[in-house]
C-alpha cells in the first residue's frame, strides 16, 4: 500500500528506506572519499557523469544479520529543475530498486514506475540507454539523468567495496 507521500510522488528518506528494506535494520554510514576515489567513481560511471561529492552518506541494510542491500540518495538536475532518487544496490552489485523521492520537472517528464523497474538487475556495464535500458519516449533528459545517477551509484558502490565496506 502506498503512503500518502508516495501517492503524491514524494517520499522522505525514511519512507523510501522502509519501502526498500521492510523489516531490515538500516545503518547510516558516511564515507570520506579521497581525490583518487572521486576520480575512480567518475571513471567507472563513464562519460558525462558528474563526480560524487567527497563526503557520501549511504545506508546499509541487514536482515537477520545478512546484508540485503545498500541505498544511495542522488540529487541532480534533469533539465533545469531537481530530481532526487534513491538507488538501491543489491548484494551482487546490480540495481535492486530505484525510487523517485522528488521530481520538480513537469509531471509529463517523470519516469514511470514500469520504466524504472527495467533498471532492476542492471549491472554497471549494462546500464546504458544504448544497450541495457530502453529510452524513455518524450522524456529523454529524464532517462539520461536517471541512468547517469544509477551508474554513479553503482560506481560508488564498487569503489567503496561490497556493502559499502567502510
Amino acid at each position: 500500500m502506498a503512503t500518502p507521500a508516495a501517492a503524491q510522488g514524494r517520499l522522505t528518506q525514511d519512507e523510501a528506506l522502509r519501502l526498500a528494506f521492510p523489516g531490515a535494520e538500516v545503518e547510516r554510514r558516511t564515507a570520506f572519499l579521497s581525490a583518487a576515489e572521486v576520480e575512480a567513481v567518475r571513471d567507472r560511471a563513464g562519460p558525462g557523469a558528474e563526480p560524487p561529492p567527497a563526503v557520501v552518506t549511504y545506508y546499509v541494510a541487514r536482515k537477520d544479520g545478512a546484508p540485503v542491500g545498500t541505498a544511495y540518495f542522488d540529487a541532480h538536475r534533469v533539465r533545469t529543475l531537481s530530481e532526487v532518487l534513491m538507488i538501491v544496490v543489491a548484494t551482487d552489485g546490480t540495481i535492486r530498486r530505484v525510487e523517485v523521492l522528488r521530481f520538480d520537472e513537469p509531471p509529463d517528464y517523470r519516469p514511470p514506475a514500469g520504466w524504472l523497474a527495467l533498471l532492476t538487475g542492471q549491472p554497471l556495464d549494462r546500464l546504458s540507454l544504448r544497450s541495457g535500458v530502453p529510452p524513455l519516449t518524450g522524456a529523454t533528459l529524464t532517462a539520461e539523468a536517471v541512468t547517469r545517477a544509477g551508474r554513479r551509484a553503482l560506481a560508488l558502490h564498487a569503489v567503496l567495496g561490497a556493502e559499502g565496506g567502510r
